[in-house]
């Protein structure tokens, strides 16, 4: 049974949450508060996090922030009344996996659930701890990439693709699956921000990132990684 951490200070939408999600066979802790919140993501073994926006105390996107710093994986889908995407951008640069607009359907809440702790499940069979790419060492647990004595971050955004790259070595992913990987489903992402970042972790990854050796672009498909 799945455990989800719904943090919502409204209590009509908390409780439906928490009904629906119940009803669905997960096993429900719900907060209303951004610090209790911080606290309860950080030491709980929680599957998914459900994670409002506004909230007192610290707000979402400061939770989100305290948890990725913190190391906790944990797959999180942010609730939000706020329509401006470059606000749905920042969450995601936070390290949240998925955001959903308020109001919502049940259904796609469920979807959306659904689709997240699957890929919380794939991440969590991995067995590599670290990966070699060239003289480049990619450490998952750090979420860094050393050369030598040199340690570089990876941003939460980096990792994921990074993740999703290596899950699927060998095949082209096109722009519209490294942004469902990346950004979350039905996200909006435009061909241009997919290739800047790529450019960013291909700066990261490979010897020189002009001619690039491991993370290919494959003309009018997508991106290939042979790493």
């Amino acid at each position: 049974m799945a455990r989800i951490l719904v943090v919502e200070d409204e209590p009509g939408i908390a409780l439906a949450l928490e009904d629906d999600l119940t009803m669905e066979g997960y096993q429900v802790e719900v907060v209303g508060d951004g610090i209790v919140a911080s606290k309860s993501a950080r030491e709980g073994q929680f599957d998914l996090i459900v994670l409002d926006v506004m909230l007192p105390g610290k707000d979402g996107f400061e939770v989100c922030r305290e948890v990725r710093r913190a190391g906790v994986k944990t797959p999180i889908l942010m609730l939000t009344a706020r329509a401006q995407e470059a606000e749905k951008v920042m969450g995601l640069e936070l390290g949240a996996d998925d955001y959903l607009t308020k109001p919502f359907g049940v259904r796609e809440l469920r979807a959306r659930v659904m689709a997240l702790l699957r890929r919380g499940q794939a991440q969590s069979t991995r067995t590599e701890k670290s990966l070699r790419i060239g003289a480049a060492i990619v450490d998952f647990d750090r979420a860094e990439i050393r050369r030598g004595d040199m340690a570089t971050p990876l941003t939460p955004l980096e990792f994921k693709l990074l993740e999703l790259f290596t899950r699927n070595r060998g095949r082209i992913l096109t722009r519209d699956q490294l942004v469902e990987g990346g950004w979350g489903i039905n996200a909006y992402v435009s061909e241009r921000v997919v290739d800047n970042h790529i450019g960013n972790l291909r700066k990261k990854i490979e010897p020189d990132a002009e001619s690039p050796r491991y993370l290919l672009n494959i003309r009018g498909l997508g991106y290939r990684f042979d790493g």
